[in-house]
């Protein structure tokens, strides 16, 4: 399989980190839907990202749809995903919290490179209050259960928290506070430090295969 997109997307970032952790062999393209837009239209017409070529040459979009079919193919007892009902809730819970804060984050970048002139401040302002209530409501959860974080045991819901979490500070952290989100501070400094988040830094690069590897022996 390849992934193909780059690292400083979230969506990009949680398939890669989640592929890896459900033990999943991809080569990682990191292509950019901007800079290299006829190379990423060749592999995808949508040009979006994150796309995943499959091994059979299908082409999926979409993180979660993405993220769906790799829960299929992972070896049992690899899933990212509760089985028990009450977790599987609370997993879809903050998973719909979180993609709704990274939604919002990224319509603020884009907002941003826009001309000035062309920004329009009461939508940005709107979007900003569901940014906030997204993370707000995302707190409260994480001071009222924490996740666990183990290799083994964090879950999907932990993935993408910690990686939108990162994704916020690193491109929209003048409209956050952090101080107001200290359990999403520690699940994502706790989080990066876990090799398949090492292996995938946000930003420019490329998965490392030396971290993946060691990971897995």
């Amino acid at each position: 399989m390849q992934l193909i997109g780059m690292l400083d997307s979230p969506y990009v970032r949680r398939v890669a980190i989640s592929l890896q952790l459900l033990g999943l062999p991809f080569e990682h393209r990191s292509i950019s839907v901007f800079r290299a837009f006829d190379q990423f239209r060749a592999i995808n017409p949508v040009v979006k990202a994150p796309t995943l070529v499959c091994d059979d040459d299908t082409v999926l979009m979409d993180s979660t749809l993405i993220l769906e079919h790799a829960e299929a193919l992972a070896a049992p007892g690899a899933s990212l995903m509760p089985r028990a009902a009450d977790a599987h809730l609370r997993c879809l819970r903050l998973l719909g919290l979180a993609l709704a804060a990274c939604e919002k984050g990224v319509q603020i970048v884009y907002e941003r490179n826009r001309p000035a002139e062309r920004q329009h401040e009461p939508w940005l302002e709107r979007v900003r209050g569901q940014l906030h209530a997204a993370l707000d409501a995302l707190e409260r959860e994480l001071q009222h259960r924490p996740l666990a974080l183990e290799p083994g045991g964090i879950d999907q819901a932990g993935v993408t928290c910690a990686v939108v979490w990162q994704f916020i500070a690193k491109t929209v952290s003048g409209e956050v506070d952090a101080s107001r989100h200290p359990a999403l501070v520690t699940l994502s400094e706790r989080a990066e430090a876990l090799p398949a988040f090492v292996a995938a830094p946000h930003g420019p690069a490329t998965i490392d295969p030396a971290i993946s590897k060691r990971r897995a022996s």
